[in-house]
């Protein structure tokens, strides 16, 4: 690969990215903010199919050779600590980081300052890791798992459960949508 594509490739996966953000509309924190209300599901869907299409491209590549997983310790705490925070931040900023950069693009100040909060607490957690990595990240800590290896069931069926469950999801949410416009 040249220099130049190592460059470039990044630059324009963010691009197709951002504009794959902006065309799905969650680039508005309104769209976000209603997620969470439990009134516009345009975030779950965008989002859930990113994974799964993702997911389905990370087993190609691992299935083929082309890479391999890096799996990282699984500290359940700070998993869900890390999780709860960022959902709060969520709601009250309306963005999450790769949303709030799409944003960012169509000249949101509001989602310009919010991330530089993010950056903020970027910092914060740098300065304090010794304190997390002794008091936080030890504690249910699970080593390096994956669900295929403590379940012993594939990662294909694992791949193919998330697409069933989530196009079933998808299918049940556009029904309840489409039956609220009826009404």
């Amino acid at each position: 690969m040249t220099a130049m594509m190592t460059i470039l490739g990044p630059v324009l996966m963010g691009a197709a990215f951002g504009f794959l953000l902006q065309r799905g509309k969650v680039t508005n924190c309104n769209v976000i903010e209603n997620q969470f209300r439990l009134r516009d599901f345009t975030v779950l869907k965008v989002m859930g199919t990113a994974i799964v299409v993702g997911g389905i491209g990370v087993l190609l590549l691992v299935d083929t050779g082309n890479t391999k997983y890096y799996v990282k310790d699984a500290n359940m705490l700070a998993i869900a600590l890390g999780a709860a925070l960022f959902g709060i931040g969520m709601v009250v900023y309306g963005y999450c980081p790769g949303t709030a950069l799409g944003a960012i693009a169509t000249g949101s100040i509001h989602a310009l300052v919010g991330a530089l909060g993010m950056v903020a607490g970027a910092i914060l957690y740098a300065l304090s890791f010794d304190w997390l990595k002794a008091h936080v990240l030890n504690v249910w800590a699970l080593g390096k798992v994956r669900l295929p290896d403590v379940t012993n069931i594939p990662d294909i069926i694992w791949f193919a459960a998330l697409a069933v469950g989530a196009g079933l999801f998808f299918w049940w949410i556009e029904s309840v949508e489409a039956e609220q416009k009826r009404m």
